[in-house]
């Protein structure tokens, strides 16, 4: 029984991840982004390379899905099929393309975009068009995995109130990651021998969901928006410095 719930690994590292897993949801309950880039830094560094991506995309399908149930009722629903309609053909492209594309050229294109959309004017066509939107950002995270700043971007240039931005972002992701996580298993990764450490770490993050909820509530408009731009800058240049080193062998 131990050993579904640690998937082989020392409990010091499984513990840590629990951890991470409350509180990187925390963050994004109550800010609206953030949680999915602490989660995929921190797995990065405690588990094998070819599990990184399948096993944070299924976390926070399961993290998504939770927030979706909470705030629901604020979700903007006429946002949400054109970016379906482009997220199936972005993932199902992702996981066709057989060149690998640089990792790195990718991560600095997202990270400058992001920058733009926060402290210049939201081009019109990302604000209208969520197939487009849904599509890209849905290709990007077969290969970067962390594409929630993007999505975060296109949900922030629809200028939402603070418990709708949290509920669309939140239904957007859980789509994304869906579609990824049944991709990765099409593609044959085994999830079975993650599945009892995958659903420890949901249960983790329900939690911090279910707190970082509460303090939402306690955070203006104004305030949110600081904090979410915030956010986003720091995750963007994180996103254009580890591109800058994966290209340039820093």
């Amino acid at each position: 029984m131990i050993d579904l719930i640690t998937a082989g690994l020392d409990w010091p590292v499984v513990v840590a991840l629990l951890l991470t897993s409350c509180a990187a949801s925390f963050i994004t309950a109550a800010f609206g982004i953030g949680g999915g880039g602490v989660m995929l830094a921190v797995l990065a560094s405690l588990l094998p390379p070819l599990a990184i991506i399948p096993v944070h995309g299924v976390v926070q399908l399961g993290s998504n899905a939770g927030r979706s149930v909470l705030f629901l009722r604020y979700m903007r629903w006429e946002l949400f099929w054109p970016f379906a309609i482009g997220s199936v053909i972005g993932v199902a492209v992702g996981g066709m393309t057989v060149v690998q594309l640089d990792p790195g050229w990718l991560q600095i294109a997202v990270g400058a975009f992001i920058l733009w959309t926060v402290f210049g004017k939201t081009p019109g066509i990302f604000k209208r068009s969520g197939p487009v939107a849904g599509a890209f950002s849905s290709f990007l995270t077969m290969f970067i995995g962390g594409t929630g700043p993007f999505v975060a971007a296109y949900v922030k240039a629809q200028d939402l109130e603070r418990h709708s931005h949290v509920a669309t972002q939140a239904v957007l992701m859980t789509l994304q990651h869906g579609l990824k996580s049944l991709m990765f298993g099409f593609l044959g990764f085994a999830f079975s021998e993650w599945a009892g450490f995958i659903a420890a770490l949901i249960v983790a993050g329900f939690v911090g969901t279910w707190l970082g909820k509460h303090m939402l509530a306690r955070i203006n408009e104004k305030r949110f928006k600081l904090a979410l731009n915030a956010i986003l800058t720091v995750l963007s240049l994180r996103l254009i410095w580890s591109g800058v080193r994966l290209v340039f062998g820093i």
